[in-house]
C-alpha cells in the first residue's frame, strides 16, 4: 500500500477504537472501491468494533463505513442526505451529464469524500452528501453549466432507484472471472486480463487481480472505465461441459 493507503487504513482503525471505547457510533466520509477494499482486506482483528457499510441505496459504489459497538443493537441513521437536482426549466435544459453534476458540486470548494454516488434521472439526479455540507450545497448551488437548476432534499427512504440494466446470455468452459467477463464485453482474454491486473476489477467491493477467480451466484462485478455487472448464475450445462450463464449489465 502506498502512503496515503496506509493512513486510510489508520484511520479507519481509528474510528473502531473511537466507537468501541466510547460505545458510540462512528463514521467515515464517503469511500470509493479502492478505499472500501482496504478496509475489507484489513485483518479482522485490528477493528474493536464490528463495521456496516451503506451508500444511500442497495447498488451505491461508493459508500459509508459505520463502526458499531458490540452492545449497540438500536437502529441508527447514515450522516447522509439525498439532493434532488432539478432544471427549472427542462424545456431549455442542457443534456447533463454525471460529469457536469460532480464537477458543479466540487467547484463550490467540497472535498469529493463528502459526496456519494451520483444517480441520473430523466428529470435531473439525486446526488448523496454527508450531511454537513447539505445546507450549503442548496444554498449555492444554482446553476450548472448554462442550465438554473433546484436542489431540494429527499429522504433517504424515499429513494427508489431500479438501475436499468441488459440481460446477457452466454457460454462458458468454467465460472472464471475473465470467461464471465468476456460475456459482457466484447474484449479479447488478453485485454480483459489486463483490466483485471491492472486492478480495476472489483467484486463485491473486493479488489480481484486473479484471473481464475471463481464467481458465485449474486456477485456484483465494477470494472472501471467499463462498467457494473452482477453475475445471475448457470442456467444450464451442454453436452460439451460449457455452462450456459445469465447476466445483469447495468447501463
Amino acid at each position: 500500500m502506498n502512503k496515503e493507503e496506509q493512513l486510510l487504513g489508520k484511520r479507519l482503525i481509528e474510528l473502531s477504537n473511537l466507537a468501541f471505547s466510547r460505545d458510540i457510533v462512528t463514521f467515515s466520509d464517503f469511500l470509493n472501491l479502492n478505499e472500501l477494499n482496504i478496509l475489507h482486506r484489513t485483518p479482522k482483528d485490528q477493528f474493536k468494533a464490528r463495521f456496516e457499510t451503506y451508500g444511500g441505496y442497495e447498488l451505491a459504489e461508493r459508500q459509508m463505513v459505520a463502526f458499531l459497538p458490540d452492545a449497540l443493537y438500536y437502529d441508527y441513521g447514515y450522516p447522509m442526505q439525498a439532493l434532488k437536482i432539478c432544471p427549472v426549466n427542462k424545456r431549455f435544459a442542457e443534456d447533463l451529464t454525471h460529469r457536469d453534476y460532480l464537477g458543479a458540486i466540487m467547484n463550490l470548494g467540497t472535498s469529493r469524500t463528502k459526496i456519494g454516488d451520483i444517480i441520473q434521472t430523466d428529470d435531473g439526479a439525486i446526488v448523496f452528501v454527508k450531511e454537513e455540507i447539505s445546507d450549503y450545497i442548496m444554498k449555492n448551488l444554482t446553476r450548472i453549466r448554462h442550465t438554473t437548476i433546484t436542489v431540494e432534499r429527499r429522504e433517504l427512504s424515499d429513494i427508489s432507484y431500479e438501475p436499468h440494466f441488459e440481460e446477457l446470455k452466454g457460454t462458458v468452459p468454467s465460472v472464471r472471472l475473465d470467461t464471465v467477463l468476456s460475456v459482457a464485453y466484447p474484449l479479447s482474454r488478453s485485454k480483459l486480463t489486463t483490466y483485471i491486473e491492472a486492478a480495476k476489477v472489483f467484486v463485491n467491493g473486493k479488489l480481484i487481480t486473479n484471473n481464475g477467480y471463481h464467481l458465485n451466484e449474486g456477485d456484483l462485478i465494477s470494472v472501471r472505465g467499463l462498467g457494473r455487472i452482477a453475475y445471475a448464475g448457470i442456467l444450464s450445462e451442454t453436452k460439451k461441459g460449457r455452462y450456459m450463464i445469465s447476466l445483469r449489465k447495468y447501463i
